[in-house]
């Protein structure tokens, strides 16, 4: 059987989908990448997968060449001629239902990991497309041969009282999953040194990221060593990204190590004691705080849709702070500043519960049973 895998960046069908489209193809079936151009999409060559590139814009809004895309992707499908189409996030998950109705494509999973911009941003722009948005997700994502995979309940519930796609054509999966084999517990730190924090994410206002600077700001007025580093690049293709001026203007000023993009972030996060991310994104379950919940950092996040799912009980698995508030975030890092047993106490809970609920392989399985619900010769096929 063939599988078409579309997603708005070769970098996220990399990252976070290689491993079940690997599990696909060892089945023996046949697993194409979809996605515009990027530095990533001549990896796939290299694990014996095909990549087609598709022009796509994803800040577009030019409604003759967003015609133009789906246009183009309804070729690409009607060649293929793929027996499921899985797309990733809200635009390409509007875009490929529409496409693969066209091209009467057999099956169509849809993959929303959080609401993106146009849901969590209070901008004039994402609150005029948001009815727009979510009256083609309504005429597009409900077919009777597609599922929705969801991230967490809350964006389940979301979704249900919306009438955006009935119940039972939902599945939530929470996470993409984390390779418990790459992202190893951190070694115990013999000499004593500054607490180090990380935050890993696109450097998106609504990620935090001016939370996390300031209470940086704050904790180096208080006279306290504590180390601040970046992981992560300006998202061009949306409006509420801060810029590369910005960022090393706050290396300028000495509040963070800024490291931009990290391909070995295994490493990275074994060097750090926690994990911060100060959101108020409408995330699905962000991929950054269960990798470092597996490398057994202290996660420190908001009680929000999706970090919740990482976080659950203050104290216990992690520590949340006030959204939109740098202040409970530096009283949270200053406690775990003067406290290391603490920090030690979170980690090794954190990387219990990774294994426990993120793991990449139960993820993989799981998403496999929601291909096989519409796709019974492949389960016979598998079983056999």
């Amino acid at each position: 059987m063939k599988f078409v895998f579309y997603a708005n960046t070769d970098w996220y069908l990399y990252n976070f989908r290689l491993s079940t489209a690997l599990r696909l193809q060892s089945e023996g079936h046949d697993v194409v990448m979809l996605s515009p151009p990027g530095e990533y999409g001549a990896r796939f060559s290299n694990h014996g997968l095909r990549w087609i590139q598709l022009a796509m814009d994803r800040a577009s809004l030019n409604p003759l060449r967003e015609a133009q895309t789906i246009s183009a992707l309804t070729r690409i499908l009607r060649t293929e001629r793929p027996d499921l189409l899985h797309n990733f996030t809200v635009k390409c998950a509007i875009y490929g239902a529409l496409a693969a109705r066209a091209a009467r494509v057999p099956a169509v999973v849809n993959a929303v990991a959080g609401m993106g911009y146009v849901f969590a941003s209070d901008a004039v722009l994402a609150r005029t497309l948001r009815p727009w948005v979510k009256l083609l997700m309504r005429g597009t994502l409900g077919g009777k041969q597609s599922r929705l995979i969801l991230q967490n309940p809350d964006d389940a519930d979301a979704f249900v009282r919306a009438r955006l796609v009935p119940q039972q054509q939902i599945r939530v999966i929470r996470s993409s999953g984390v390779n418990l084999e790459r992202f190893l517990p951190v070694d115990p730190v013999a000499e004593p040194r500054p607490l180090r924090v990380l935050l890993a994410a696109r450097l998106l206002w609504e990620k935090g990221i001016g939370e996390f600077i300031e209470a940086a700001r704050m904790l180096r007025a208080q006279g306290r060593n504590i180390e601040f580093v970046i992981a992560g690049s300006p998202d061009s293709g949306n409006p509420r990204s801060a810029s590369r001026e910005q960022a090393q203007a706050w290396v300028d000023e000495g509040l963070v190590d800024w490291r931009g993009h990290v391909d070995d972030m295994p490493t990275l996060m074994r060097s750090m004691d926690v994990i911060a991310l100060p959101s108020y994104y409408r995330e699905g379950v962000p991929k950054s705080l269960i990798e470092a919940a597996a490398c057994g950092l202290a996660v420190v996040t908001t009680n929000l849709p999706g970090c919740r799912e990482v976080v659950s009980s203050d104290g216990v698995d992690g520590l949340h702070v006030e959204p939109r508030c740098a202040r409970s975030l530096a009283e949270k890092l200053a406690l775990l500043d003067d406290d290391r047993l603490l920090v030690r106490r979170l980690g090794d809970e954190a990387r219990r519960k990774a294994m426990e609920h993120f793991d990449e392989q139960m993820v993989i399985r799981r998403t496999i049973e929601v291909y096989d619900e519409l796709l019974p010769r492949r389960h016979a096929r598998a079983a056999a």
